[in-house]
């Protein structure tokens, strides 16, 4: 009885302990339990479970030589990384954490920097000193990352030259900020030079031996309506998780390389490279990539020995425009694409014109890798592989009823009597948006989908109104909220809306006030374009914009975006799950 009063404490934590927490540090040191299949112990922490450990393997020669990490800026300029230096230099960034800046267990780092080396250093500079990150990414205006300095109450931020000036703007309505770290190779007033600090700092850390449900990461994601939630993750849930899914996914070998196409503020981006190489004692290969080029990917992918490649499928569209016939990629073996489904079309193309299959995996920043088809696992077009082992995931009925196969439903992962490894811990602070999405035993993953018999997923389409614009989680608010800020607005209701390239793009329908009904149309829509990327992160505004007289409401007022949404689609002859 004793060990099971532990478990269930383990268990309850998930839907209590987000209200009361600060700071956010689970004191309680459990021995190992069996948490669902798989044995949890007390402790984890990736930078000495992982890291460390391949560089112990690497000093003893049971490691093949080779970069952990090989940054690329694409301007000739190349940082190579083995493990022990990465293990050595991740010290010294603890250090400089706990230092210079006098953070404690517990407290909060926000890190808005784009694809350079000092991204993945403070990631694991975070871990290893017990503290808390928060990514970003450096698109954010100043409302988006003063919302998640306040929600966060980050007391350090990590950036650069990009957000800056930004984060000088809003720093005085920020009282827990208490410190701010300039990733550059000039100073600033009021800012700490990353670089210097490093240089001067000792290499002698010893790594925080953190509970393996001591919070490691906020990652803030969209939702259907109010701000973005920000998800609070475990160093089980994360790191150790990774190291559960080892073999499953990918399969990496020490001597693998794997670039990862993604934005450092995504959760894909913490997986797929660092989580996922590190966990193998694989090499994460980074490239700059300051503006999103299919010509500078093609031609990586010919001079650099990748093996293997992550991205969103709109990578491989992109791809797939250009030439392919005056490219060779000697020693790419494996592509994996998550985000959103990979077409037919695009998997049958990429084959003809590579000889590569691309293998479709499925997550959410919540439930982080959940579906995959692996490198041994036969390709299903349109199909986006078996859930991973401790993760029992289903298609569901309104009432929270295991569906038969072929039929379509709500997809959702089984949480209970016991959440499994990997689920996150909860939404900070607000336990009931937790409870609003389980139903029955199952964690509602938010889309719809068909298992068949071989316990393959198929991808039905969005069951709520989040808009997945080339892999980026979009929430309708968000949009409309930005919308709502200029004179011309009186009313807005945003959307998704097919698109070739990206697969759906944001779309607003617009009801103008009677002043602006003059108004030329075509300049009105780029006004309102250039204002929503002036407010809130680029990525959001609305490609397409269409000016209504009115908005389909329900009886007590509420826009009815799902009518809107299923016209959109049904016009451009597609459907779309509702």
């Amino acid at each position: 009885m004793h060990w099971l009063r532990k478990l269930q404490g383990l268990c309850t934590l998930w839907s209590t302990q987000m209200s009361s927490r600060t700071p956010h540090i689970m004191t309680r040191q459990l021995a190992s339990v069996q948490w669902g299949r798989q044995e949890v112990p007390a402790t984890f922490n990736f930078a000495r479970d992982a890291i460390d450990h391949w560089a112990d393997m690497e000093m003893a020669g049971k490691r093949p030589p080779g970069p952990a990490l090989w940054w690329v800026s694409g301007k000739g300029e190349e940082v190579k990384w083995n493990y022990r230096e990465l293990s050595e230099i991740t010290r010294q960034v603890a250090n400089v954490l706990l230092g210079p800046c006098g953070l404690q267990r517990g407290d909060c780092v926000a890190v808005v920097l784009p694809r350079v080396p000092a991204w993945w250093l403070v990631i694991l500079g975070c871990m290893r000193a017990g503290l808390i990150f928060t990514p970003g990414t450096i698109q954010l205006k100043s409302a988006d990352i003063l919302y998640r300095l306040q929600l966060s109450k980050a007391k350090v931020i990590v950036a650069g030259d990009e957000v800056a000036q930004e984060v000088d703007m809003l720093a005085p309505k920020c009282p827990s900020l208490r410190m701010k770290l300039l990733v550059s190779e000039k100073n600033q007033d009021g800012w700490l030079n990353f670089n210097t600090l490093l240089k001067e700092a000792s290499t002698t850390h010893r790594c925080v031996e953190t509970g393996s449900q001591e919070a490691v990461a906020f990652y803030f994601t969209s939702g259907t309506s109010g701000p973005p939630k920000m998800v609070e993750h475990s160093h089980a849930s994360l790191g150790l998780k990774s190291k559960m899914d080892a073999g499953l996914w990918t399969d990496l070998q020490p001597s693998d390389i794997l670039w990862t196409i993604s934005d450092t503020a995504w959760i894909l981006n913490l997986i797929g490279a660092l989580l996922e190489p590190w966990t193998s004692g694989a090499c994460a290969f980074i490239h700059h990539l300051p503006k999103f080029d299919p010509a500078v990917i093609l031609k990586v992918l010919s001079s650099y020995p990748v093996n293997n490649l992550i991205g969103a499928p709109i990578v491989f569209r992109m791809l797939l425009q250009q030439d392919l016939s005056s490219y060779k990629f000697p020693h790419l073996k494996h592509c994996f694409s998550g985000g959103e489904s990979v077409l037919p079309e695009i998997l049958e193309n990429w084959k003809a014109t590579t000889g590569l299959d691309i293998r479709e995996f499925y997550g959410q920043t919540e439930t982080v890798l959940t579906c995959r088809v692996s490198t041994t696992m036969k390709i299903k077009p349109g199909c986006m592989g078996t859930p991973i082992p401790n993760y029992d995931m289903q298609v569901i009925d309104n009432e929270g009823n295991v569906l038969p196969p072929g039929t379509e439903g709500d997809l959702g992962i089984r949480v209970k009597p016991i959440k499994p490894v990997g689920i996150f811990s909860g939404y900070v602070n607000d336990p009931q948006k937790v409870a609003d999405n389980i139903r029955g035993d199952f964690w509602l993953l938010g889309d719809r989908g068909i298992k068949d018999e071989d316990g393959y997923f198929q991808f039905m389409g969005r069951a709520d109104d989040i808009i997945n614009a080339s892999g980026y989680r979009i929430g309708p608010s968000e949009v409309e909220n930005a919308l709502m800020e200029h004179p011309a607005v009186v009313e807005t209701a945003v959307v998704s809306s097919p698109d070739p390239v990206r697969g759906e793009v944001v779309k607003a329908f617009v009801v103008l006030a009677p002043e602006f009904l003059s108004h030329d149309r075509d300049q009105l829509t780029k006004e309102l374009q250039q204002h929503v990327k002036s407010v809130t992160a680029p990525y959001k505004y609305p490609r397409k914009m269409e000016f209504v007289s009115d908005l389909p409401k329900t009886i007590t007022g509420k826009i009815e975006r799902a009518k809107l949404r299923k016209k959109e689609w049904k016009m451009s002859g597609q459907d779309q799950a509702q």
